[in-house]
């Protein structure tokens, strides 16, 4: 399955290229006009059969979260800092993958017998070991700037759950990808995948620009807060409503902190899903966002939607996702694809 090799391919933000590699080799023979710009963006072209004349830009960012390198110590021990959004609490313990050797570390942390106030650290105090004993030795394994990856292999939960690194957004991606290899469209795909999400949606603002879609509809992994929280108040709303639920379908934005979804568009979305029975849920929630937020901007303004799936523990070494969602989230794109028709972006 692609998602397992694009799950454990190592692609930090502005390091893409293994992942870029890996979708290249699994789409030349179903697209044309293949390119990566100058930011590192690889982009192609699914014609359409020309039914609807519309230009629609399918868009999923290729980088994941992680670390880089920023020093040593004197006993050999790797400073380092994050690249995207971490929780410094997790980390304490964590296997991770050095470097463009990809050698095996362990993130430092005082033993419960001795770290008697079991205070939380940041980032700057943890450390890395790679089984070096000298600054001079940790030098000639990896260099500053080199990225770090959380080691996390891919796995099946069961029947019907799949658990692997940076599904934010490599399940994007293998949608995309799937969407791709499925057959023609009526309308003209363009597909992004983008880079440097994780740090300021910079790869979809050139895309944008340079393709100039009539539509764009962003594929993304999102925060599926569905578990229990022992400390929260179980009369509070937040915890008896998450953002969403995994098993309960895709997700479609209404807002987040980067764009206000179109009205006529989400309609458009929920009618699509409605009419191919397709389970679908509502993100209201305003945390993060998405290439979408610079998409939207380009240019005139492209009209945008989110079509994601939800994700539990992204930002995190080992995320959980539903084959189920997977195959409905992959359907309602393809249903929305063949609905487009040029009346259905403009403003009412």
């Amino acid at each position: 399955m692609l998602l397992k090799d694009l799950s454990e391919a190592i692609g930090v933000s502005g390091d893409e290229g293994a992942v870029r590699k890996l979708i290249h080799q699994a789409i030349k023979e179903d697209v044309t006009e293949i390119q990566v710009d100058s930011i590192g963006n690889l982009t192609a072209l699914k014609k359409g059969t020309g039914i609807a004349p519309l230009r629609v830009m399918l868009a999923a960012h290729m980088d994941e979260v992680g670390f880089m390198v920023t020093g040593y110590d004197s006993n050999g021990l790797i400073h380092f800092t994050s690249i995207g959004g971490i929780d410094a609490r997790i980390l304490p313990g964590l296997r991770v993958k050095v470097g463009k050797k990809q050698l095996p570390g362990v993130i430092l942390w005082t033993p419960i017998h001795k770290n008697q106030d079991q205070t939380v650290k940041q980032i700057k105090d943890l450390r890395i070991d790679i089984g070096v004993s000298s600054k001079s030795a940790a030098e000639g394994k990896v260099a500053r700037g080199e990225r770090i990856a959380f080691d996390s292999p891919y796995m099946e939960i069961g029947t019907k759950m799949l658990r692997g690194k940076a599904f934010d957004d490599r399940v994007g991606c293998s949608l995309l990808v799937d969407v791709l290899k499925a057959g023609s469209y009526p309308v003209d795909v363009l597909a992004a995948f983008t880079v440097q999400e994780e740090i300021g949606l910079r790869g979809a603002q050139v895309a944008a620009q340079r393709l100039n879609p009539d539509v764009a509809m962003v594929l993304e992994g999102t925060t599926a807060h569905d578990v229990p929280d022992p400390m929260a108040d179980p009369d509070d709303p937040s915890v008896n409503n998450p953002a969403c639920k995994i098993g309960c379908g895709p997700v479609l934005t209404v807002m987040d902190r980067s764009m206000i979804t179109p009205p006529h568009l989400l309609k458009f979305l929920r009618q699509t899903a409605d009419a191919n029975h397709i389970p679908y849920q509502l993100k209201t929630a305003l945390g993060g966002g998405t290439d979408a937020g610079k998409i939207h901007l380009s240019n005139a303004g492209i009209p945008s939607v989110v079509i994601s799936m939800p994700c539990r523990y992204i930002h995190s070494p080992a995320a959980y996702l539903s084959k189920e969602d997977y195959a409905h989230t992959l359907k309602l794109i393809q249903a929305a694809l063949h609905a487009l028709i040029p009346a259905t972006i403009r403003q009412a």
